[in-house]
């Protein structure tokens, strides 16, 4: 996949993930301040806004880096600043690659993991996105080369990793405040992150048209 392929794959999904909103929305609120609708909505309508998408010379890693700058600008949160410096940490291993193989999609979720947990101070067991990430990892890594069954696999794998959460308290974040009265709720970021996996397997099989 070239970055123009990739504009257009992001072009497609992002409509999808902006219309969680109200569902990200009611999750965050059960045990944190609420915003986690509008901060994934809001940052997803930034990308849309400012994608490439027209050229097809665009690197992937320059999509990564637009859309952490629109994602971050959108709604500054801590949420924000996580996802903006895993995109940028994706961006950076990219480097000048024309396209981005099996490898590069390994290696685009290894980076954004590994920010994650420096600047959010986190790991899986946590309650947090990388609950949903880091198994959609494993699955990546571990699966066929088919691309579309692996981004199934990904799929089953964060969704598996989100309902693991509901039994968990919450360590960090706001939620990390109501204590074990977070037991009980999936965690939202892991639930934003599924549905944008979710968005991905739409686009790719054709569900939602690329642009």
């Amino acid at each position: 996949m070239n970055g123009h392929e990739l504009a257009a794959l992001l072009a497609a999904a992002l409509p999808l993930l902006e219309a969680s909103r109200d569902e990200l929305r009611d999750l965050d609120a059960a045990i944190g301040d609420g915003d986690l609708g509008i901060t994934v909505a809001d940052g997803a309508a930034a990308i849309l806004r400012d994608l490439p998408a027209g050229d097809e010379s665009v690197l992937p890693a320059k999509v990564l880096q637009v859309a952490a700058a629109a994602f971050s600008a959108a709604n500054p949160s801590t949420l924000s600043a996580l996802v903006a410096g895993g995109l940028l940490a994706a961006a950076k291993g990219l480097g000048e690659s024309a396209e981005v193989d099996r490898a590069g999609a390994i290696g685009i979720l290894s980076a954004a993991i590994e920010r994650i947990k420096q600047r959010g101070k986190s790991v899986p067991g946590d309650k947090t996105i990388l609950d949903a990430m880091a198994p959609s990892l494993e699955a990546l890594t571990h699966g066929p080369d088919d691309s579309t069954e692996s981004l199934s696999l990904m799929v089953t794998a964060a969704r598996t990793g989100v309902e693991s959460t509901t039994g968990l308290v919450s360590r960090r974040g706001r939620a990390a405040w109501v204590g074990d009265r977070s037991i009980g709720h999936p965690d939202g970021g892991g639930t934003a992150y599924l549905r944008l996996l979710e968005a991905f397997q739409r686009a790719w099989s054709g569900t939602v048209a690329l642009p």
